[in-house]
């Protein structure tokens, strides 16, 4: 199974590329994010990513209606600073070069694609987040912008037919 998402910001581009792996009863989500931009908006350094828990990337060029981090459950807490870095939408930085590229190839136990309560395309979607600040993994004060500050680009995940 896989799905996509096609990134925009402010003078910024690219693509990701979700694919899921089975391996017994257990599941892996393999991340492939290309990012480009101008190197004034996208700066060169780690930018924090993550999988937000509503698909709102089109209409709010600040991306605020993407709501906080992915993290379903009884005990979920979507608040991207206090619940730091343990939601589910927790992803590894992007490193960004001196000309405004960055790629980042990660995988994660913490989603699916697949149908169940860890599945990133059921219900309404999500969205895929890049911040303009390093991702420390640590948690902080609601509100405090510690797990990776202002948007820079968003891209609705959804899923590729196979």
């Amino acid at each position: 199974m896989q799905a996509k998402a096609q990134m925009s910001g402010d003078h910024i581009a690219g693509s990701a590329t979700f694919t899921e792996y089975e391996f017994g009863t257990g599941h892996v989500v393999k991340i492939v994010l290309e990012l480009e931009g101008d190197k004034e908006k996208l700066k060169a350094g780690k930018h924090a990513v993550h999988i937000h828990e509503k698909p709102c990337c089109d209409d709010d060029p600040s991306f605020k209606c993407a709501g906080g981090h992915f993290d379903p459950g009884p005990a979920g807490n979507s608040d991207p600073d206090v619940n730091h870095p343990f939601h589910a939408g927790d992803l590894p930085n992007i490193v960004v070069d001196e000309n405004g590229k960055g790629v980042l190839e990660a995988v994660t136990t913490r989603v699916t694609l697949s149908e169940g309560p860890l599945s990133i395309l059921t219900k309404e979607g999500t969205s895929l987040m890049v911040h303009a600040n390093t991702d420390p993994y640590q948690g902080g004060e609601k509100g405090s912008g510690v797990s990776g500050g202002p948007r820079l680009a968003c891209g609705n995940i959804k899923p590729i037919a196979l």
